[in-house]
């Protein structure tokens, strides 16, 4: 696994496949770069593919407090390494992320999203503020 190095000094790990055009695939929270290896060597053979340890997972650093922003900064020095302009394909927050970084303006080609959260409503609106709230108390507890 090779390493980049974030804004912030945080070491972001990510392993490279094939060759070009470059391929990010963006995981869930709960994930790191090996949960999308096997569909990572079927897609080297027609692109770059780029998995990685998103930050405080795997063999990548972490800084507190969490912000989307620094992530959105990992994954600027992973489209780097990979090889710009970068297509990007997120599962689940994942695909937060990537929609985060294309509209930051990141050397994006393309972005394919699979099951990104989302909210629609009022009600969604406010059951996931519950969500947050009693996740947040858990956490500090």
């Amino acid at each position: 696994m090779d390493t980049v190095v974030s804004r912030d000094g945080t070491p972001i790990g990510y392993e490279r496949r094939g060759e070009d055009p470059a391929l990010v695939l963006v995981g869930g929270a709960l994930t790191t770069g090996e949960h999308a290896a096997p569909p990572a060597e079927l897609l080297a053979g027609s692109f770059t593919v780029v998995t990685y340890d998103r930050r405080g997972r795997g063999r990548s650093g972490d800084t507190r407090p969490y912000e989307v922003r620094r992530e959105v900064e990992d994954l600027a020095e992973v489209i780097r390494a990979a090889g710009p302009p970068a297509a990007l394909y997120g599962v689940s927050s994942g695909a937060a992320l990537a929609l985060h970084a294309a509209s930051a303006g990141l050397e994006v080609s393309r972005v394919a999203l699979y099951e990104p959260p989302f909210t629609v409503g009022e009600a969604d609106l406010s059951r996931r503020e519950a969500y947050r709230s009693r996740l947040v108390a858990l956490l500090a507890a």
